[in-house]
C-alpha cells in the first residue's frame, strides 16, 4: 500500500476544501469568465486579483 507524506495529504485536503467552496477554476470557468468581459486581457486580469483576494 502506497503512503502519502503529510505535506501531500494537507494538500489534498486543502483542494478538498477549495473544490467544495468553488475556488477551483476549471477550463471551462476560465472560458466563461474571458468571453464574459470580451476577452480583454485588462479587465481579465483585474478580475482575477479581485477572485484572488476574496
Amino acid at each position: 500500500m502506497k503512503q502519502i507524506s503529510n505535506k501531500e495529504y494537507e494538500k489534498y485536503q486543502q483542494y478538498q476544501t477549495d473544490k467544495l467552496h468553488g475556488r477551483i477554476l476549471t477550463p471551462d470557468g476560465l472560458r466563461l469568465i474571458c468571453a464574459g468581459l470580451d476577452n480583454d486581457p485588462e479587465k481579465i486580469g483585474i478580475h482575477t486579483i479581485v477572485l484572488r483576494d476574496k
